[in-house]
């Protein structure tokens, strides 16, 4: 796999791969796309009716920006405990994160704990910190057997055209079975045909605006 630095318009960096042609995040922020779509569409959302306990998917690990994000959201909440599954097939070695630059918007405590999740052993639990376990999953989505019910599901597979085999029916019925009532997936996608496959499967499905420069996002709700 041949990946070069991208930088985006936010002046935050991502990863171009070379073989399909795609960016791991917006061109146009990668950023400003990840706390907008998954913190904040996802995360706050979700956070208004949580109690004490979040299960969280993320499909697609990649950099793992947006699970740096999350934790530097939460840390403060000691009362929430939060499992944080995440799924990758190809994990990016250290020294490649490390040409990124996240440290530039972390601080130094966070970009320590942003390398400890990058360091971490793949599939077992590690404990970044006391409130927040990580699983890194090497596996695809295809084969992966949940081990929890997921409150939050963070969609942040390559696009649609890229990889046709993540958007189906038969995926979104995977996810929707693994959720628990009430749970949300979110995804920056908001192509007709994703929001019609997350409907078929029993999600209600909002169309909500997008992040800078992408007219709308999705997100679905295991009603």
């Amino acid at each position: 796999m041949s990946l070069k630095i991208y930088s985006t318009l936010d002046h935050s960096n991502t990863l171009f791969n070379e073989e399909i042609n795609e960016t791991y995040h917006s061109r146009n922020g990668a950023l400003e796309e990840s706390n907008y779509v998954f913190i904040e569409k996802g995360l706050n959302h979700v956070l208004k009716s949580v109690n004490s306990n979040l299960n969280i998917l993320e499909i697609g690990f990649g950099t793992g920006l947006n699970a740096i994000l999350t934790l530097q959201h939460t840390q403060n909440e000691h009362e929430l405990i939060i499992q944080y599954d995440a799924l990758e097939t190809t994990p990016l070695p250290l020294d490649l994160i490390t040409l990124l630059g996240y440290n530039t918007f972390l601080s130094t405590d966070n970009d320590v704990l942003f390398e400890n999740m990058h360091s971490s052993k793949w599939n077992v639990q590690n404990s970044i910190i006391n409130n927040f376990q990580l699983h890194k999953i090497n596996a695809r989505l295809q084969d992966f057997i949940p081990a929890h019910q997921y409150d939050l599901i963070y969609f942040d597979a390559f696009a649609p055209d890229k990889q046709p085999d993540m958007w189906t029916i038969d995926i979104f019925a995977k996810l929707y079975l693994a959720m628990n009532k009430n749970g949300v997936l979110v995804t920056y996608s908001s192509k007709g045909e994703v929001k019609r496959n997350l409907r078929l499967v029993g999600f209600e499905v909002e169309r909500l605006q997008g992040p800078p420069k992408k007219r709308h996002m999705l997100r679905a709700t295991k009603a």
